[in-house]
């Protein structure tokens, strides 16, 4: 359908920019630039494929989302060498929590209804535990790839805003439609994952202290970048 192929372009560009900016940041070349945006952009599709049994994987039998991956992490390299210092301001990982945030949610919404349309609608848990991995898995790899801690297992609120968003999915799908339940899935997560990030959100950690430590360590770092 037309609609699901316009947000799963949308969620191509935006996670694309989101690892294409993760890689400028960790100071890869061009080649590591747009590595690290078709992993972000097409990693969470591939999982969900093979798990599937959908082999070869979608990214390979349409080069398309490839393709805009590519582009869309060339396009972001080129945007930020014009200016060199951005990478130190707030304005870039605002830049990179918005569009990865966009991602999430497009390509959670999108993956539940990939696992219901390959006949296991019934299959609740499986349902939203692909759609989840989905959202997620791409951006694990960036992060695993970029030699960080994936985002789903220390920063803000993240996969769980996945796993609020595909049950949200799959409660209204039969009551809205199709098209409907993926924008207003996509949207709700995405402001999750936005709102729990500026609020700082997070679950409990076995070590609250040093947590409030790096937290603060962030935020003075944050601040002295936007000075």
């Amino acid at each position: 359908m037309a609609y699901i192929f316009a947000l799963e372009i949308i969620g191509t560009v935006a996670f694309a920019v989101a690892g294409a900016l993760t890689a400028i940041r960790k100071d890869m070349d061009l080649l590591g630039v747009c590595i690290l945006g078709v992993l972000s952009a097409c990693g969470g599709g591939v999982i969900r494929d093979c798990l599937l049994g959908s082999t070869p994987p979608a990214m390979f039998l349409n080069p398309i989302y490839a393709i805009v991956a590519t582009l869309s992490s060339i396009a972001a390299f080129i945007s930020v060498a014009a200016r060199s210092k951005i990478t130190e301001t707030l304005a870039f990982d605002r830049a990179l929590i918005v569009t990865d945030a966009v991602g999430l949610g497009v390509f959670t919404a999108v993956g539940v209804n990939t696992v219901i349309e390959a006949g296991y609608g019934d299959a609740w848990i499986f349902a939203v535990t692909l759609g989840v991995l989905t959202g997620v898995g791409g951006g694990a790899l960036r992060d695993v790839f970029a030699g960080e801690t994936p985002f789903i297992f220390v920063r803000h609120i993240y996969a769980s805003a996945a796993i609020a968003g595909a049950i949200l999915f799959l409660a209204t799908r039969d009551l809205v439609g199709v098209r409907t339940a993926l924008l207003g899935s996509s949207a709700f997560t995405a402001a999750f994952r936005l709102l729990a990030a500026h609020m700082k959100w997070n679950l409990p950690k076995a070590t609250p202290r040093l947590a409030k430590e790096k937290s603060k360590q962030k935020a003075e770092q944050e601040g002295s970048s936007e000075k």
